[in-house]
């Protein structure tokens, strides 16, 4: 009883189902977005579609990231298709490489802004001006 209140009957599960598929479709990753965030909603939607009982493989997560992050990224996936076979790479390790060029990132973008100088400002008296 308590699963069938829970999850409705099949019609309505299949149509929440093709939703939550669109849904994952519809994702792409954000200029602003951090791997993390990303991964963390496509894998919350697959979760779902797998706690209505259909299947969903990691490895339609891995196509799904590796097309859709933005092109700063790209140097990452590279490597790993000159690395590994993309047919079998896990989840796991897409992530990590991607989230290790992301913290390399991060790390050269705090040194530049440690590095820069700080800007000076001189107000011109507008009496001394030359024309």
């Amino acid at each position: 009883y308590l699963k069938e209140e829970y999850a409705g009957d099949d019609r309505i599960r299949s149509m929440q189902v093709l939703n939550l598929r669109k849904e994952f479709e519809l994702q792409r990753m954000q200029e602003s977005e951090i791997i993390k965030e990303y991964s963390n909603k496509l894998l919350s939607i697959a979760n779902k579609i797998k706690l209505l009982g259909s299947d969903f493989a990691d490895s339609r997560i891995v196509e799904k990231i590796l097309v859709t992050v933005p092109e700063r990224y790209e140097a990452s996936i590279a490597s790993l298709e000159n690395t590994k076979d993309l047919s079998k790479i896990t989840l796991a390790e897409v992530l990590h490489a991607l989230q290790a060029q992301e913290q390399r990132r991060l790390m050269r973008q705090d040194r530049v802004v440690e590095g820069a100088l700080p800007a000076k400002h001189h107000e011109v008296d507008e009496s001394k001006k030359i024309f």
